[in-house]
């Protein structure tokens, strides 16, 4: 039987380029998002082994049909892609609190909920736990984003340093700018991409394979004495952290 993996977020950019590459491995790859048009799109891109679930898993009631989607079989990957940056705004505390709310929702309890849910089916040992949080966790500049995104460095340590006696790795991937992906979603100027692509030592914007590719190494067998670790991928915007 194929190995298995999930990957929320799948639809789109990092999440469908990663589910392509580990389709392209020979696993079997469960697609997660809300939206389903998306995801019917990125199963016909990924290939015959790819399979979507509609899900939001900020939701606790959605989760099950994730779980059921991987029903008994041995879960040897989990991606945990799914997260956005919230915009909001206003001064009364009532939005303040909204806003953060918000961005924890889409950013970390995806994580956590999809996580904790599917940790029984996690492979013992060889189960691969990777997160994807942001540059912006490091260096600032995204308000309650930024927070979120360093809320999954601490989570992934705790993750690691649980499940290490099981054999299970967990670590958290951080991209800096990648222009190929619905995040920006209209919001990206020229000015803005250039001052982005400026910084970086590799002078290019990063690509959602460039990701994918870092994935590649945690999930095979370059990546099986690797946990509890941030894997910066930035192209140099932001050095040894």
């Amino acid at each position: 039987m194929s190995r298995l993996a999930v990957v929320s977020g799948g639809g789109t950019g990092i999440g469908r380029a990663t589910a392509g590459m580990l389709a392209g491995e020979g696993y079997d790859v469960i697609v997660v998002g809300r939206r389903a048009e998306v995801l019917a799109e990125a199963v016909d891109w990924i290939g015959p082994q790819a399979s979507a679930v509609t899900a939001d898993v900020s939701d606790p009631a959605q989760i099950s049909a994730v779980v059921d989607a991987v029903g008994d079989r041995p879960l040897d990957v989990l991606v945990n892609n799914a997260g956005a940056y919230i915009p909001g705004g206003g001064a009364k505390l009532d939005e303040v609190a909204a806003h953060w709310r918000a961005n924890f929702e889409s950013n970390v309890l995806t994580a956590v909920l999809l996580t904790t849910a599917l940790l029984p089916t996690l492979r013992r040992p060889g189960g691969r736990i990777i997160l994807t949080s942001s540059i912006a966790a490091q260096r600032g500049g995204g308000g309650p984003y930024s927070a979120a995104k360093a809320a999954l460095h601490g989570y992934v340590l705790d993750l690691a340093t649980e499940l290490g006696e099981n054999g299970i790795t967990a670590n958290v991937i951080a991209p800096g700018y990648v222009a190929d992906s619905e995040f920006f979603a209209g919001r990206m100027t020229p000015e803005g991409h250039a001052k982005r692509v400026g910084v970086t030592l590799l002078k290019r914007a990063g690509e959602p394979d460039d990701i994918a590719e870092a994935v590649r190494w945690l999930a095979g067998p370059g990546g099986r004495y690797v946990t509890g670790q941030i894997i910066n991928v930035n192209g140099g915007s932001v050095l040894g952290r």
